[in-house]
Formats: structure tokens, C-alpha cells, sequence
């Protein structure tokens, strides 16, 4: 099972044709991926779950319904433990961005990582998930995929939020200072910190 995010509301994609009896199912093939996604905005349809049997052919026919963006990030750690924070547009987030043209994703979430934090000497462990958000812009609904990595890191130099890109704050998070920060931030970013999402 999946989740596809359009603001903290999630719509359900998976291959099961039925799912918790308080959503309706729609087969994705014939889902007016627009209309949901306003009827989510707007509170008259926000428990949707869309399936096909075949998980390849799920994703297939989402990535035709809106232009998609690709994006990698990390979820690094340092020496202590702690894992690394940015704050943009009020929230709490994990550092990620957009890959570029022939890029290997693992190579830009990396860049994307140093890049927003200032954070050097990164190492990929694994990969841990993908995760899915509608975004508006130039009044246009698209997707942003984000592979998400578990990532390490030697450095305990000075933290240097990417201000261009709205960062205000870089900072460096024990497990209980991540867990309130997990309760100002996206849905999306906090199923990263959950064990039952990343075993499914």
C-alpha cells in the first residue's frame, strides 16, 4: 500500500481491490485524478483508494495523470545518532530536492542534502522508501515522487540552511526533539519515521 498526499490527506493505491470500507475504490485506470484531487481540496471526497492488481501497471497509470517531478532526499544521521532537520515555509522537513537531467537520483539526494544543509562527507546505507505529494504550480496540479535514502554522516561542522531555497533553520535532532518536531510537519515526512510504513 501506498499513499499519494495532496496536502496531509492521503489517497490509498495499492493492488487489493477493497481497503477499509470507509474509502472508496476506484479501479486507477478510470480515475479522474484531477477531480479527486479537488474534491479533496475542497472536503466533499477525501477518503479515496485507488487499485490495479499489477503494482507496475499502478504506477504506470498514475504517472500519466500528472506530470511528475522527481526528487531525492535523506534521512541522515550523524556520530550521536541524530538525524538532520531543515525548517521551510514553517515546517519541519528532511533536506531533498529535484533531480536534474540525466542524474542518478542516489547522486542527487546527496547534492540536495549538502547542498540545503551544508552538510558534507554523506554516505548512502539504503534506500528506504518512495513517497508521493500533489503540488500546484503556474496553476497546474503535479506530482513529486521523492526516493527517499538513509544516509550517514563524520560531520560536526557549522549547519548552513540554503536560504534561496527558504531554509531558515538546520539543525540536528535526537529522537525526542524529532518527535516534536514531527508533530509541525508533513505527513509524508513522519511516515519516514514509521516502522510499519517502511516494512509494508
Amino acid at each position: 500500500m501506498y499513499k499519494v498526499f495532496v496536502n496531509n490527506t492521503p489517497i490509498i493505491l495499492s493492488t487489493e481491490k477493497s481497503t477499509d470500507s470507509n474509502y472508496k475504490s476506484i479501479p486507477i485506470k478510470k480515475a479522474d485524478f484531477i477531480t479527486i484531487i479537488r474534491g479533496i481540496l475542497d472536503g466533499t471526497s477525501t477518503k479515496i483508494h485507488l487499485y490495479h492488481k499489477n503494482e507496475e501497471k499502478l504506477f504506470k497509470h498514475l504517472y500519466k495523470k500528472l506530470p511528475v517531478i522527481v526528487a531525492g532526499g535523506g534521512k541522515v544521521f550523524n556520530n550521536k545518532n541524530e538525524i538532520l532537520f531543515i525548517h521551510r515555509n514553517g515546517k519541519w522537513d528532511l533536506p531533498k530536492g529535484k533531480t536534474e537531467k540525466g542524474e542518478p537520483i542516489p547522486i542527487s539526494a546527496i547534492r540536495e542534502v549538502e547542498e540545503e544543509t551544508g552538510v558534507t562527507g554523506i554516505e548512502i546505507t539504503k534506500f528506504l522508501y518512495k513517497t508521493f505529494h500533489v503540488f500546484k504550480r503556474n496553476g497546474e496540479f503535479r506530482l513529486k515522487v521523492t526516493y527517499w535514502f538513509e544516509m550517514k554522516t563524520d560531520y560536526d561542522g557549522e549547519l548552513v540552511p540554503q536560504i534561496a531555497e527558504g531554509i531558515h533553520k538546520v539543525k540536528w535532532k535526537g529522537h525526542k526533539s524529532a518527535q516534536k518536531a514531527l508533530k509541525d510537519s508533513y505527513a509524508n515526512i513522519t511516515l519516514l519515521f514509521s516502522h510499519d510504513y517502511l516494512s509494508s
